[in-house]
């Protein structure tokens, strides 16, 4: 069982799971970093993949998850994203004990309100998240060339290959990549075919598109959307 809301925290997802049976399940890269509460393994800070990771678990596991929007992340941890990148870290090596956490989250109720209350402390003692990673995610998302995006915001190649891989722990080209798979999944999962898929989220065809999920998913979008 799954089920998502919006959160106390802008532009966040509080999301909810909890296993029916034993299984394994694909969790495609998105650009996020999320703040973990695990019935099994406690609290936990989920980095930025670059490419899917599969999440094993158990009937009865139940996990509740904070996804911060891409760029946030860092501002709510204290560390550059990409020093989380494609790892899952207990939450007491970021923060130390986090013993106020911990507490709100030990009978595991109201785990979620424990979870967005955490972020939103932290993300006010930060001065809030940097305003150039919600551009730059939007921008990219919406499918603007990096080269473009980085003129507007008046950054050169390699300063704003450095700003990416603080915000969202890899560069411009891998996020645009990861954004234009999650744009393209989600048109596909709304009835359009692949081939005008391709087309509107800006692959050169459909086997480009078949391609670079397989890269980024480990699967093609046919199984993804069997899925």
């Amino acid at each position: 069982m799954y089920r998502e809301r919006a959160a106390r925290v802008a532009g966040a997802v509080l999301w909810e799971s909890v296993g029916t049976r034993d299984g394994v399940a694909r969790v495609l890269p998105d650009g996020c970093l999320d703040l973990l509460w695990s019935s099994r393994r406690g609290l936990l800070v989920a980095g930025p993949d670059r490419t899917a990771q599969l999440s094993v678990s158990a009937a009865g596991d139940r996990w509740v998850g904070l996804r911060l929007p891409p760029g946030t992340g860092p501002a709510v941890f204290g560390v550059p994203a990409h020093e989380l990148r494609d790892r899952r870290v207990p939450l007491a090596d970021l923060w130390g004990p986090a013993a106020a956490v911990a507490e709100r989250t030990a009978d595991g109720r109201a785990v979620g309100a424990a979870l967005e209350e955490a972020a939103r402390d932290r993300l006010r003692a930060a001065g809030g998240p940097d305003p150039l990673g919600a551009h730059l995610a939007g921008r990219l998302a919406a499918g603007a060339p990096v080269g473009v995006v980085a003129a507007e915001v008046g950054l050169g190649a390699r300063a704003l290959h450095r700003r990416c891989q603080r915000l969202f722990g890899y560069g411009p080209k891998t996020l645009a990549r990861i954004l234009r798979m999650r744009r393209a999944l989600a048109l596909a999962r709304a009835g359009t075919p692949l081939a005008e898929v391709a087309a509107r989220a800006g692959y050169a065809d459909q086997a480009h598109l078949t391609r670079d999920v397989r890269e980024l998913a480990g699967v093609p979008p046919a199984a993804l959307l069997r899925g």
